[in-house]
């Protein structure tokens, strides 16, 4: 795996490649959890396009739920809190969990997540997510089963928005950081 950029710091990566990872993240926890059926989380709203890809790629009874959390507005900035907007439906007591998120920036929001999760007393809790920035890193948080690591830059596209537009394109893409 390696950190995908273009030129003129631009990241491009196209709907193949992340097909073609996804299927490699489905084969992977195929393998880890043979015997068990894991208990997927999505965190809307950008995940829900990798987690529909990821499901169909695990040849084991899984089961789903979602929840939708905030740290961002409608730019590149976060104010460092986390709001849960939409909890869980399911409980997840005993379960082996994988939380499937679009991209680990910061780690606020998933540092916030996974002690929220872990107090609801899962077997265990893992994390997939499409893509990693580890130079905007401030908390450190386990990443288990990665899609790409990325540089700096705002990225939409596959699931991930700007201003709410773009989630539906196949690809990834970004405009020049500032």
């Amino acid at each position: 795996m390696s950190i995908f950029q273009a030129g003129d710091g631009l990241v491009q990566i196209s709907e193949q490649q992340i097909q073609e990872r996804i299927r490699e993240l489905g084969a992977q926890i195929t393998q880890d959890y043979k015997g068990k059926q894991p208990h997927l989380i999505c965190v809307l709203n950008g995940a829900f396009i990798f987690m529909a890809d990821l499901v169909r790629r695990i040849d084991l009874p899984v089961s789903m739920d979602f929840l939708a959390l905030s740290s961002y507005g409608d730019d590149t900035k976060t104010s460092g809190e986390v709001e849960l907007v939409k909890d869980l439906r399911y409980p997840i007591s005993g379960k082996d969990v994988i939380v499937v998120e679009d991209i680990v920036d910061t780690g606020i929001t998933l540092n916030y997540l996974m002690h929220y999760l872990e107090a609801r007393q899962p077997a265990s809790v893992k994390i997939a997510a499409l893509l990693s920035k580890p130079t905007r890193r401030r908390i450190e948080v386990p990443i288990h089963y990665l899609g790409f690591e990325i540089e700096d830059a705002y990225v939409y596209g596959y699931g991930l928005d700007r201003a709410q537009y773009d989630r539906n394109l196949p690809f990834i893409t970004s405009i020049r950081s500032e």
